[in-house]
């Protein structure tokens, strides 16, 4: 797939779209987020990688969020580089779910997630 020039624009109506979806996968991390950490359950020190999966990926989900939000996210070459940074982030967000999972399931976590 060829790059897109330095000039090129997208449609607006494309990127709000895209906007609107970054901002539900934003919504449903940072509840998911939200959750786990008011669970009263004590922590343990397997409980951080997780949480800073979870946190980094949402960091990153943030920026994109901005970056889309910019003037300047019309042009081509912005817009491609914030939809890859989301998917970036949003693996980073399910790769921390899974660890967190994996700790419930064999239950080396205090903080558990199946109830």
């Amino acid at each position: 797939m060829p790059e897109p020039g330095p000039e090129e624009k997208i449609d607006a109506t494309f990127r709000n779209g895209s906007l609107t979806a970054a901002g539900i996968i934003l919504g449903f991390s940072l509840t998911f987020l939200s959750r786990w950490v008011s669970n009263p359950n004590d922590w343990s020190r397997i409980d951080i990688l997780p949480m800073l999966l979870l946190t980094l990926g949402i960091a990153i989900q943030v920026k994109v969020f901005a970056d889309l939000l910019a003037r300047d996210s019309l042009i081509a070459a912005k817009y491609d580089r914030s939809r890859r940074l989301f998917l970036i982030g949003l693996i980073v967000v399910a790769v921390g779910i899974a660890v967190a999972l994996v700790n419930d399931i064999l239950g080396l976590g205090r903080m558990p997630m199946l109830g």
